[in-house]
């Protein structure tokens, strides 16, 4: 569980509320059901035009990366690399094939799989920086979904916010309807600019930064298997490999 995002939206949460209080304002005034309904569904209505339903159905699928990040233990997997090494050092590759079904992530099974095949090391690197690459584009992809809902929701809100205005002008002459029409068009505003900048684009950041770090990782493991497969000393690999560790 990422905890810094839970503590961000709290915290935004309770900036925002809190403030409106400070002022004399109630959380009533901030829930605007007919706006909320401008700016979410206008904002989806664009980002799905925009974007290709594998990469949309993507980006839903990612974003349970910001409050539980994807298990990435380089220290242990430098470990379990040290293990396969002097395992292939006195026992030859084939016996790192049990070690394959074990394995839970696909990445490293193709790894291994492609190590205990026998297959050149610049040959098991061409392929998986292939995937590698393959990958981080279509998480890219998924992420800037988010960038794009943060740059369409303040338009939006600002589309309803006109909507609220021209209702008002349309019911000048009924004082009771003023009320509402104004509230919308602040509210919409609100909203448009709030999911913007509190949840659309550090949310598209954060993706961005962990799409980035599981790349390293790849190529971490990567630059290990391919280490064992041209023989190097168990100890130059470990040493290579701790580079990759902050």
């Amino acid at each position: 569980m990422d905890i810094l995002t839970l503590i961000g939206v709290t915290l935004a949460f309770i900036a925002i509320v809190g403030g409106n209080a400070l002022e004399g304002g109630h959380f009533d005034s901030l829930v605007q059901g007919t706006a909320f309904i401008i700016v979410f569904g206008g904002t989806l209505g664009a980002i799905m035009i925009q974007t290709p339903l594998a990469t949309f159905f993507h980006a839903l699928k990612i974003i349970k990366w910001i409050f539980v990040t994807p298990t990435q233990d380089a220290a242990n997997t430098i470990s379990n690399i040290m293990e396969w090494s002097q395992m292939s050092r006195r026992e030859g590759l084939l016996s790192l094939q049990s070690l394959i079904d074990q394995e839970k992530d696909p990445f490293i099974q193709q790894t291994l799989t492609l190590l205990v095949d026998g297959n050149e090391p610049e040959a098991i690197r061409r392929i998986m920086e292939v995937k590698i690459a393959s990958e981080e584009s279509f998480d890219s992809l998924a992420a800037k979904v988010y960038e794009g809902l943060g740059g369409y929701s303040p338009t939006i809100g600002i589309i309803g916010a006109v909507m609220g205005l021209i209702h008002v002008m349309n019911n000048l002459a009924d004082p009771s309807k003023l009320g509402p029409g104004i509230a919308v068009a602040f509210v919409a505003t609100i909203y448009g600019v709030g999911l913007a900048n509190l949840f659309f684009l550090p949310t598209a950041s954060k993706l961005k930064a962990i799409i980035a770090e599981k790349a390293m990782y790849q190529e971490m493991l990567i630059d290990g298997i391919v280490c064992i497969a041209e023989g190097e000393n168990p100890r130059n690999i470990e040493t290579k490999l701790q580079g990759y560790l902050k």
